[in-house]
């Protein structure tokens, strides 16, 4: 009997379980968006909406718990400073599921996994990075080959 035992195993033993979790959690973070199997996203999620109440809270024992999880430090760059904020007035569900059908070769259960409310924002921002940097003047001179067959 499974009683006490609140994690799915997914078929692997803990280092690389852990491993693969960290992982999904690092690009979801990084791309908004990921396509997974149903149990993966569905333990990953767990994962996910706990490192994103750690960025609400944005203190450095905060950051170390979540780079203790995650071990990479741009990714948690980014969780604080860009993904947390964004859920300053949700109190949960920060993650959306979607199913999206079978795997053709195992028939596997396959989803989309989402951060809610943060899948076009990255589009945006980097169009509003783009747009605040000047651009230099570039003059145009004519090509000599132009000017030489006249």
């Amino acid at each position: 009997m499974r009683h006490g035992n609140k994690v799915k195993k997914l078929g692997r033993n803990k280092s690389h379980r852990r491993a693969l979790l960290a992982n999904l959690a690092a690009s979801l973070i990084i791309h908004k968006q990921i396509r997974t199997t149903e149990a993966k996203a569905k333990e990953a999620r767990r994962l996910v909406e706990r490192l994103i109440s750690y960025g609400k809270k944005n203190t450095t024992h905060h950051r170390r718990l979540a780079f203790a999880v995650l071990r990479q430090k741009e990714v948690v760059q980014k969780l604080f400073d860009e993904v947390a904020p964004a859920y300053t007035d949700r109190v949960g569900g920060y993650t959306r599921i979607y199913k999206l059908g079978r795997r053709p070769n195992d028939a596997a259960k396959v989803v989309l996994l989402e951060l809610v409310d943060l899948v076009g924002v990255s589009s945006a921002i980097n169009k509003s990075k783009k747009e605040s940097k000047p651009k230099a003047d570039k003059t145009e001179t004519p090509v000599a080959s132009e000017t030489a067959g006249e």
